[in-house]
């Protein structure tokens, strides 16, 4: 694995090219030769994508308009062989090569957002322009971060470019987060991971689309290795309180390490502990009571043997629809408990390697990498998000809320129905009765339908009464006995930083503040909790569009303007207005009720205990990235 970019020279012959080029990635691969060639003229007008279709297998373009690329393709980089070239001539107007990739959509608003996004020439344009020892040389100053997750990384990353002293603070043996923690069989990605990945730190040779767990989790181990922050990390070492102390303005963090308990003393505190960290277990009747083996995917259990055993998987999310297929094959029986079906998206490649061919041209074609994963990041950015829309006069709502999402709804259907041919009484248990997009979609190449097709596997729709010794009772007074139970129930993402107990001025408990609906201003400070912000905050998760890494980098680089402002200021601190934050909140809940994930009252994640959606950003990406990208110092007040 390398993220240092090693372009090697084309030195292979003309069919050997041909033969690459069948694996290519076409959308992606005209923009790449107008900006390495600067010949805007194979921006061909009847090569360009149709935007209603760029969602299709090679963004929906004709197998004419595909052997012509290819064509054209072919003689750029025989020239690029044969003139031994191996800079890049990118002297075309970047605006028209990003505007023929939209297929013709003006891209004035978002060109700033999408040259950051870009990164070509290994650009960091989030990067902090600024360092400590140029605007506060001889002040003290110590950030202290919660958790070595993938924004964990990027906060310390950031620091450390910044010249800010810093040191982070993991409970588990290894860095990596959610990719360390989750292990259960067939966990992976479910967006691509070209896309799935820092846009300074890209890869060259991710080995599938949809990497596995172990393939993400080296990723981030090597980011914090060539990153140069390893040193920086003190493992196995839980937070249980941060309290701020009104007298000095600084943190104290209390520790539970393997030397014991401790404290450590912090100007500035970055909670990046994420969302989904927390199993979430059903609250049933007799848990506890169950007999045999019992985890959840989670907190996957590889000491017990699955071979031969009658096992119950208690949820059909998107944890469940990745390790179910996998037991099966070991199992005696597998019996699945489904209390809603979920919408599935066709992804043919879900499990696919990454072709010979398209390797090859990440290698040696320069600047095809972040062409290609530009492509995947423009695709889903906004041109998604419209099918979430809720049109108020759009009837019968409880199965869509708009032509756009009607639509959806067909196409997901018509893709459910094709797989279940024979079997309608399936296909009755798992198409959705409500608005897709309202929860989570899972990605799936075909894999669940066929899980549910064996004959040693059962899907139960029956709601469950009770757990006893021998297994599961559903309402109708049926035990299904079974000898291992796995939960594939998901976690707590309302629960923001718990257990943690947070304090701060004037002694104010952060949870109790919340009361169970916690709210933050552009989802990473709160009123009356100076220098202390959180990373994947109340309402910066993203449903059909768009990277949670985006949010992160977007987040780290508005929390280290928020230094930069404290530290060029002279402050202790800057504490976020009341006023300011209630406007902001109020503004994400008016927008989130015009969201279908906002009006459908099918059960849901993204939704808290009190019925408002916690989690989900519902503007554009761009309105995002306009107020993260500086900081507006009236939003604050100094300590």
């Amino acid at each position: 694995m390398t993220l240092a970019r090693q372009i090697q020279p084309i030195t292979e012959t003309d069919d050997q090219i041909r033969a690459a080029l069948t694996d290519a990635d076409l959308p992606s691969l005209l923009p790449t030769l107008a900006y390495i060639t600067g010949d805007m003229s194979v921006l061909r007008e009847d090569l360009r994508i149709d935007p209603a279709l760029q969602a299709e297998e090679q963004g929906g373009l004709t197998p004419d308009q595909q052997a012509a690329i290819r064509e054209i393709a072919l003689t750029a980089l025989a020239r690029f062989r044969d003139e031994g070239r191996t800079t890049v001539n990118d002297d075309g107007d970047l605006q028209i090569i990003v505007e023929f990739m939209a297929g013709g959509v003006p891209m004035d608003d978002y060109m700033a957002m999408l040259r950051e996004e870009l990164a070509l020439h290994g650009d960091d344009l989030r990067a902090p322009q600024w360092r400590k020892d140029e605007i506060a040389p001889d002040r003290d100053f110590r950030v202290a971060i919660v958790g070595c997750g993938m924004s964990g990384i990027i906060a310390a990353y950031r620091l450390k470019q910044a010249g800010v002293p810093y040191v982070i603070f993991d409970k588990n043996t290894e860095v990596g987060g959610t990719w360390m923690e989750n292990t259960y069989p067939g966990c992976r990605v479910d967006i691509p991971n070209h896309y799935y990945s820092y846009s300074f730190a890209q890869r060259d040779d991710w080995p599938q689309f949809y990497s596995p767990q172990p393939e993400l989790h080296r990723y981030f181990r090597q980011c914090v290795d060539e990153f140069g922050i390893r040193d920086h990390i003190r493992l196995e070492t839980e937070v249980s309180s941060i309290e701020y102390d009104d007298d000095s303005g600084t943190w104290t963090l209390c520790l539970n390490g393997p030397g014991g308990e401790s404290t450590y003393t912090a100007h500035a505190v970055i909670s990046a502990v994420g969302q989904l960290n927390r199993p979430q277990y059903p609250s049933i009747e007799g848990r506890e009571s169950f007999a045999g083996a019992a985890f959840h995917s989670a907190r996957w259990d590889h000491g017990v043997d699955l071979t031969g055993k009658r096992i119950a998987v208690v949820g059909t999310g998107c944890s469940a629809a990745q390790f179910t297929p996998i037991i099966a094959d070991q199992a005696a029986s597998v019996e699945i408990f489904q209390r809603t079906p979920n919408w599935m998206f066709p992804a043919p490649t879900y499990h696919d390697d990454v072709p010979a061919g398209f390797q090859w041209l990440l290698g040696h074609v320069p600047a095809y990498r972040e062409w290609y994963r530009f492509w995947l990041f423009y695709r889903t950015a906004e041109t998604l998000r419209p099918i979430a829309e809720v049109d108020p006069n759009w009837p019968n709502q409880e199965r869509s809320v708009s032509e756009l999402n009607d639509a959806m709804r067909e196409i997901l259907t018509e893709a459910l129905t094709v797989q279940y041919p024979e079997r309608p009484d399936l296909l009755e248990k798992v198409l959705p009765q409500y608005p897709p997009a309202s929860k989570r979609i899972i990605v799936d190449n075909g894999v669940w339908a066929k899980t549910l097709h064996r004959d040693h596997v059962q899907l139960t729709t029956t709601h469950i009464d009770k757990i006893v010794p021998e297994g599961i009772v559903t309402v109708d007074g049926v035990l299904h006995e079974v000898d291992v139970i796995i939960y594939g129930t998901g976690f707590q993402p309302s629960k923001f930083l718990t257990p943690m107990k947070v304090v701060g001025r004037h002694g104010v408990d952060l949870h109790e503040r919340w009361n169970g609906d916690a709210r933050a201003y552009l989802g990473t400070t709160v009123p009356g909790f100076p220098n202390f912000f959180v990373l994947y905050g109340p309402n910066t998760n993203i449903v059909v569009n768009g990277s949670i890494i985006w949010f992160s980098e977007c987040e780290v680089r508005y929390m280290t303007d928020l230094l930069r402002a404290t530290l060029e200021g002279g402050h202790r601190g800057l504490d976020c207005r009341e006023d300011v934050h209630d406007a902001y909140n109020a503004e994400v809940d008016a927008e989130n009720l015009r969201m279908v994930w906002g009006v459908s009252t099918v059960n849901s994640w993204y939704k808290n205990a009190n019925g408002r959606v916690a989690q989900n950003w519902p503007f554009p990406l761009l309105e995002f990235w306009k107020r993260t990208k500086a900081v507006d110092e009236s939003d604050y007040v100094p300590v």
